[in-house]
């Protein structure tokens, strides 16, 4: 804001930040997207490795463990989740309001065959969070660490 008897000054990029802020470019803008799926649809996985298992933790709120589907395709461990829903608000037998809801999502992962124990492959859905657990080949799990000498 001018306080009276400031000079004015002109500036010939007039309010950039909310140029850069405007809902339509700042996907197109953004210098921090570092390939997150944040605002997206897609779940946000975490994946820990203990020494028996790889353990990945799917944020997944709101759905049921039947609306997923978990697979395993020529070494990739699909996840699949498909949610459906509708909202209803009605008054005498005129519809004022009436929602249709529909998401879905696939998140894929590789999986070596010499690493884990395909068969062994667990899944639960607790609190919002999908929990998969898959257990390392008896291979893997005796695999020495190898230091790699750095030049």
């Amino acid at each position: 804001m001018k306080r009276s008897g400031e000079p004015s000054v002109f500036s010939p990029l007039p309010n950039l930040q909310s140029f850069f802020n405007d809902p339509f470019l700042r996907n197109w803008f953004s210098w921090d997207n570092d390939n997150t799926v944040e605002d997206s649809t897609l779940p946000a996985v975490n994946i820990s490795e203990t020494e028996n298992s790889f353990e990945l933790s799917v944020a997944v709120p709101g759905m049921a463990k039947d609306d997923f589907k978990v697979e395993l395709e020529n070494n990739n461990l699909v996840i699949r989740g498909e949610k459906k829903g509708e909202k209803e608000t009605k008054q005498g037998h005129n519809w004022l309001r009436k929602e249709y809801n529909y998401s879905s999502f696939v998140r894929s992962f590789t999986l070596s065959e010499k690493q884990v124990s395909a068969e062994n492959i667990k899944a639960k859905y607790t609190d919002g969070i999908l929990h998969i657990s898959i257990p390392k080949s008896a291979e893997a799990k005796n695999r020495a660490a190898r230091i790699i000498q750095i030049s």
